[in-house]
Protein backbone atom coordinates (compact mmCIF):
# COMPACT_ATOMS: atom_id res chain seq x y z
CA UNK A 1 0.00 0.00 0.00
CA UNK A 2 1.65 2.97 -1.28
CA UNK A 3 -1.48 5.39 -1.79
CA UNK A 4 -5.05 5.60 -0.76
CA UNK A 5 -7.68 6.98 -2.67
CA UNK A 6 -11.22 7.49 -1.47
CA UNK A 7 -14.05 8.49 -2.14
CA UNK A 8 -16.15 10.98 0.33
CA UNK A 9 -19.49 11.23 0.42
CA UNK A 10 -20.86 7.64 1.18
CA UNK A 11 -17.55 6.56 1.94
CA UNK A 12 -15.80 8.76 4.65
CA UNK A 13 -18.88 11.28 5.38
CA UNK A 14 -22.42 10.51 6.12
CA UNK A 15 -25.30 12.73 4.77
CA UNK A 16 -24.70 14.71 8.05
CA UNK A 17 -21.56 15.74 6.73
CA UNK A 18 -19.09 14.57 9.41
CA UNK A 19 -16.04 12.86 9.19
CA UNK A 20 -15.54 10.63 12.35
CA UNK A 21 -12.69 11.06 14.82
CA UNK A 22 -11.69 7.05 14.08
CA UNK A 23 -12.09 7.91 10.48
CA UNK A 24 -9.61 11.22 11.02
CA UNK A 25 -7.05 9.44 12.87
CA UNK A 26 -7.55 6.35 10.57
CA UNK A 27 -6.28 8.61 7.84
CA UNK A 28 -3.50 10.84 9.98
CA UNK A 29 -1.72 7.49 10.76
CA UNK A 30 -1.45 6.11 6.98
CA UNK A 31 0.17 9.45 6.19
CA UNK A 32 2.74 9.12 9.01
CA UNK A 33 3.69 5.94 7.53
CA UNK A 34 4.60 7.32 4.46
CA UNK A 35 1.55 6.30 2.47
CA UNK A 36 0.18 8.79 0.22
CA UNK A 37 -3.49 9.79 0.18
CA UNK A 38 -5.57 11.44 -2.76
CA UNK A 39 -9.08 12.12 -2.15
CA UNK A 40 -11.32 11.43 -5.40
CA UNK A 41 -14.79 12.30 -5.16
CA UNK A 42 -17.36 14.20 -7.61
CA UNK A 43 -17.51 17.44 -5.37
CA UNK A 44 -16.58 20.75 -7.06
CA UNK A 45 -13.36 22.13 -5.62
CA UNK A 46 -15.90 24.82 -3.69
CA UNK A 47 -17.19 22.06 -1.30
CA UNK A 48 -14.18 20.76 -0.31
CA UNK A 49 -13.91 22.49 2.71
CA UNK A 50 -14.98 19.62 5.06
CA UNK A 51 -11.51 17.95 3.92
CA UNK A 52 -9.64 20.96 5.85
CA UNK A 53 -11.60 21.23 8.90
CA UNK A 54 -11.93 17.98 9.48
CA UNK A 55 -8.85 15.88 7.92
CA UNK A 56 -6.66 18.40 8.25
CA UNK A 57 -6.18 17.34 4.05
CA UNK A 58 -3.49 19.69 2.77
CA UNK A 59 -2.66 17.62 -0.35
CA UNK A 60 -4.20 16.74 -4.08
CA UNK A 61 -8.48 15.98 -4.49
CA UNK A 62 -9.04 15.13 -7.71
CA UNK A 63 -12.94 16.47 -7.64
CA UNK A 64 -15.45 16.45 -10.40
CA UNK A 65 -15.35 12.90 -11.20
CA UNK A 66 -11.81 13.19 -12.10
CA UNK A 67 -12.25 16.69 -14.38
CA UNK A 68 -10.06 18.96 -11.74
CA UNK A 69 -6.76 17.86 -10.35
CA UNK A 70 -7.29 20.13 -7.10
CA UNK A 71 -4.08 21.23 -4.74
CA UNK A 72 -5.73 21.96 -1.55
CA UNK A 73 -3.05 24.12 0.31
CA UNK A 74 -2.26 26.68 -2.79
CA UNK A 75 -5.89 26.54 -3.42
CA UNK A 76 -4.79 25.87 -7.15
CA UNK A 77 -5.70 24.02 -9.97
CA UNK A 78 -3.19 21.67 -11.23
CA UNK A 79 -5.34 20.03 -14.01
CA UNK A 80 -8.43 20.07 -15.82
CA UNK A 81 -10.71 18.11 -18.70
CA UNK A 82 -13.48 19.86 -19.23
CA UNK A 83 -16.79 20.18 -21.97
CA UNK A 84 -16.83 22.98 -24.15
CA UNK A 85 -19.73 25.05 -25.03
CA UNK A 86 -20.97 23.57 -28.37
CA UNK A 87 -20.82 20.25 -26.70
CA UNK A 88 -23.14 21.36 -23.55
CA UNK A 89 -25.51 22.53 -25.71
CA UNK A 90 -25.53 19.70 -27.71
CA UNK A 91 -25.32 17.34 -24.76
CA UNK A 92 -28.85 19.09 -23.71
CA UNK A 93 -30.19 19.08 -26.90
CA UNK A 94 -29.89 15.18 -26.91
CA UNK A 95 -31.06 14.97 -23.45
CA UNK A 96 -34.38 16.73 -24.14
CA UNK A 97 -35.19 14.84 -26.98
CA UNK A 98 -35.79 11.61 -25.21
CA UNK A 99 -36.76 13.56 -21.86
CA UNK A 100 -38.51 16.35 -22.52
CA UNK A 101 -38.71 16.82 -18.34
CA UNK A 102 -34.93 17.17 -17.50
CA UNK A 103 -33.50 20.11 -15.95
CA UNK A 104 -30.05 20.94 -16.62
CA UNK A 105 -26.92 22.98 -14.60
CA UNK A 106 -22.99 23.37 -15.76
CA UNK A 107 -20.52 23.10 -13.28
CA UNK A 108 -17.74 25.27 -14.28
CA UNK A 109 -14.09 25.59 -13.44
CA UNK A 110 -15.64 29.54 -12.40
CA UNK A 111 -18.72 28.04 -10.68
CA UNK A 112 -22.07 26.61 -11.17
CA UNK A 113 -24.77 27.78 -13.45
CA UNK A 114 -28.50 27.02 -13.14
CA UNK A 115 -31.50 26.67 -15.43
CA UNK A 116 -35.02 27.17 -14.15
CA UNK A 117 -36.14 24.32 -12.40
CA UNK A 118 -33.19 22.47 -11.66
CA UNK A 119 -32.81 23.52 -7.91
CA UNK A 120 -36.31 22.54 -7.54
CA UNK A 121 -35.99 19.54 -9.06
CA UNK A 122 -32.81 18.07 -7.68
CA UNK A 123 -33.74 19.37 -4.14
CA UNK A 124 -30.68 20.01 -2.56
CA UNK A 125 -31.21 23.16 -0.74
CA UNK A 126 -27.68 24.29 -1.16
CA UNK A 127 -28.60 25.80 -4.60
CA UNK A 128 -31.98 27.31 -3.48
CA UNK A 129 -30.20 30.51 -3.68
CA UNK A 130 -28.10 30.19 -7.03
CA UNK A 131 -29.28 32.32 -9.66
CA UNK A 132 -30.31 30.74 -12.46
CA UNK A 133 -29.62 31.51 -16.38
CA UNK A 134 -30.47 29.91 -19.59
CA UNK A 135 -27.26 28.06 -20.61
CA UNK A 136 -27.40 28.92 -24.17
CA UNK A 137 -27.07 32.26 -23.18
CA UNK A 138 -25.17 32.22 -20.18
CA UNK A 139 -22.24 29.87 -21.52
CA UNK A 140 -19.04 31.88 -23.42
CA UNK A 141 -17.01 30.45 -25.62
CA UNK A 142 -13.97 30.46 -22.81
CA UNK A 143 -16.54 28.19 -20.28
CA UNK A 144 -14.68 25.23 -19.23
CA UNK A 145 -17.67 22.45 -17.91
CA UNK A 146 -16.32 20.09 -15.83
CA UNK A 147 -19.72 18.36 -15.51
CA UNK A 148 -23.32 18.84 -16.76
CA UNK A 149 -25.60 17.72 -14.84
CA UNK A 150 -29.29 16.90 -15.44
CA UNK A 151 -32.17 16.35 -13.34
CA UNK A 152 -35.30 14.68 -13.89
CA UNK A 153 -38.38 15.17 -11.41
CA UNK A 154 -40.20 11.76 -12.45
CA UNK A 155 -37.47 9.06 -12.93
CA UNK A 156 -35.22 7.29 -11.03
CA UNK A 157 -31.35 7.63 -11.38
CA UNK A 158 -31.03 4.05 -13.03
CA UNK A 159 -33.78 4.76 -15.23
CA UNK A 160 -32.67 8.11 -16.00
CA UNK A 161 -29.26 6.74 -16.62
CA UNK A 162 -30.57 3.79 -19.09
CA UNK A 163 -32.39 6.42 -21.36
CA UNK A 164 -29.47 8.90 -21.19
CA UNK A 165 -26.39 6.85 -21.97
CA UNK A 166 -27.20 5.13 -25.00
CA UNK A 167 -28.30 8.48 -26.78
CA UNK A 168 -24.97 10.75 -25.65
CA UNK A 169 -23.15 7.48 -27.20
CA UNK A 170 -19.36 8.80 -26.93
CA UNK A 171 -19.69 11.98 -26.97
CA UNK A 172 -19.44 11.67 -23.07
CA UNK A 173 -19.27 10.03 -19.80
CA UNK A 174 -22.54 9.79 -18.36
CA UNK A 175 -22.68 8.47 -14.30
CA UNK A 176 -24.44 9.71 -11.09
CA UNK A 177 -23.78 9.35 -7.22
CA UNK A 178 -26.49 10.38 -5.30
CA UNK A 179 -29.25 7.47 -4.54
CA UNK A 180 -31.59 10.59 -3.15
CA UNK A 181 -31.88 12.06 -6.53
CA UNK A 182 -31.87 11.49 -10.70
CA UNK A 183 -28.82 13.22 -10.94
CA UNK A 184 -27.21 12.46 -14.30
CA UNK A 185 -23.03 13.87 -14.06
CA UNK A 186 -21.56 13.73 -17.66
CA UNK A 187 -18.29 14.66 -18.51
CA UNK A 188 -15.43 14.94 -21.12
CA UNK A 189 -15.48 11.44 -23.23
CA UNK A 190 -13.74 8.64 -21.51
CA UNK A 191 -13.46 11.20 -18.37
CA UNK A 192 -13.50 8.93 -14.82
CA UNK A 193 -12.35 9.23 -11.66
CA UNK A 194 -10.16 6.15 -12.29
CA UNK A 195 -8.56 7.55 -15.45
CA UNK A 196 -6.91 11.20 -13.76
CA UNK A 197 -6.31 8.81 -10.63
CA UNK A 198 -4.38 6.56 -12.92
CA UNK A 199 -2.42 9.91 -13.80
CA UNK A 200 -1.93 10.76 -10.82
CA UNK A 201 -0.58 7.58 -9.54
CA UNK A 202 1.71 7.64 -12.59
CA UNK A 203 3.32 10.67 -11.21
CA UNK A 204 4.59 9.52 -7.86
CA UNK A 205 5.74 6.58 -9.38
CA UNK A 206 2.99 4.38 -8.14
CA UNK A 207 1.83 1.23 -9.45
CA UNK A 208 -1.99 0.20 -9.69
CA UNK A 209 -1.30 -2.56 -7.79
CA UNK A 210 0.05 -0.60 -4.58
CA UNK A 211 -3.20 1.31 -4.84
CA UNK A 212 -6.24 0.69 -2.19
CA UNK A 213 -9.43 2.44 -3.03
CA UNK A 214 -12.82 3.34 -1.66
CA UNK A 215 -15.76 3.94 -2.80
CA UNK A 216 -19.60 3.29 -3.15
CA UNK A 217 -21.49 4.41 -5.99
CA UNK A 218 -21.57 4.12 -9.72
CA UNK A 219 -19.03 7.39 -10.39
CA UNK A 220 -16.59 4.80 -8.31
CA UNK A 221 -17.01 1.66 -10.35
CA UNK A 222 -14.11 2.21 -12.84
CA UNK A 223 -11.58 3.27 -9.58
CA UNK A 224 -12.09 0.18 -8.08
CA UNK A 225 -11.82 -2.30 -10.60
CA UNK A 226 -8.35 -0.29 -11.63
CA UNK A 227 -6.80 -0.08 -8.06
CA UNK A 228 -5.18 -3.26 -6.59
CA UNK A 229 -7.11 -3.29 -3.71
CA UNK A 230 -10.63 -1.66 -4.18
CA UNK A 231 -13.08 -1.83 -1.67
CA UNK A 232 -16.99 -1.17 -2.29
CA UNK A 233 -18.55 0.17 0.81
CA UNK A 234 -20.93 -2.34 1.96
CA UNK A 235 -24.54 -0.90 1.38
CA UNK A 236 -22.97 1.12 -1.04
CA UNK A 237 -24.97 0.97 -5.11
CA UNK A 238 -25.46 -2.50 -6.57
CA UNK A 239 -22.74 -1.42 -9.25
CA UNK A 240 -19.84 -0.75 -6.94
CA UNK A 241 -20.57 -3.61 -5.40
CA UNK A 242 -20.44 -5.82 -9.04
CA UNK A 243 -17.05 -3.84 -9.64
CA UNK A 244 -15.04 -5.71 -6.43
CA UNK A 245 -15.05 -8.79 -4.35
CA UNK A 246 -13.38 -6.57 -1.51
CA UNK A 247 -15.65 -5.01 1.16
CA UNK A 248 -15.25 -2.47 3.67
CA UNK A 249 -17.74 -2.00 6.30
CA UNK A 250 -20.50 0.56 5.77
CA UNK A 251 -19.82 4.17 6.02
CA UNK A 252 -21.78 4.64 9.42
CA UNK A 253 -19.51 1.60 11.10
CA UNK A 254 -16.56 3.51 9.79
CA UNK A 255 -15.36 0.80 7.21
CA UNK A 256 -12.98 3.02 5.48
CA UNK A 257 -10.86 3.23 9.14
CA UNK A 258 -11.19 -0.28 10.02
CA UNK A 259 -9.82 -1.48 6.55
CA UNK A 260 -6.75 1.44 6.83
CA UNK A 261 -6.10 -0.18 10.68
CA UNK A 262 -5.84 -3.74 9.31
CA UNK A 263 -3.34 -2.45 5.83
CA UNK A 264 -1.53 -0.79 8.57
CA UNK A 265 -0.82 -3.46 11.26
CA UNK A 266 0.29 -5.68 7.83
CA UNK A 267 3.00 -2.70 6.91
CA UNK A 268 4.27 -2.61 10.76
CA UNK A 269 4.14 -6.50 10.75
CA UNK A 270 5.94 -6.80 7.54
CA UNK A 271 3.25 -8.84 5.70
CA UNK A 272 1.94 -8.84 2.53
CA UNK A 273 -1.12 -8.09 1.70
CA UNK A 274 -4.50 -9.77 3.11
CA UNK A 275 -6.59 -8.65 0.06
CA UNK A 276 -10.14 -10.39 0.58
CA UNK A 277 -9.23 -12.57 3.75
CA UNK A 278 -8.41 -8.95 5.47
CA UNK A 279 -11.63 -7.55 3.75
CA UNK A 280 -13.59 -10.48 5.22
CA UNK A 281 -12.24 -9.55 8.64
CA UNK A 282 -13.65 -6.51 9.19
CA UNK A 283 -16.64 -6.61 7.56
CA UNK A 284 -17.62 -9.29 10.38
CA UNK A 285 -17.32 -6.38 12.72
CA UNK A 286 -13.73 -7.42 14.16
CA UNK A 287 -11.25 -4.30 15.92
CA UNK A 288 -13.97 -1.99 16.74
Amino acid sequence: MRLVASDVDGTIMGHDGVITERTRAAFAAVQEAGVQVVFVTGRPTRWLAPLAEQLGHAGTVICSNGAVVWDMQQRALLGVEALDREAVLRLQEIIRDVHPEAAFAAECVTGLLLEDGFAQAHGDSRLKEQRSANLSEALGAEDKVVKFLAVSPVLTAEEFHALVAPAVGDLAHVTHSDARFALLEISAPGLTKARTLESYATSLGIAAEDVVAFGDMPNDVQMLEWAGEGYAMTGGHPQALAATALRAPACEDDGVARVLEGKLRELAGGGGSSGGNMSGNVSMGSDV
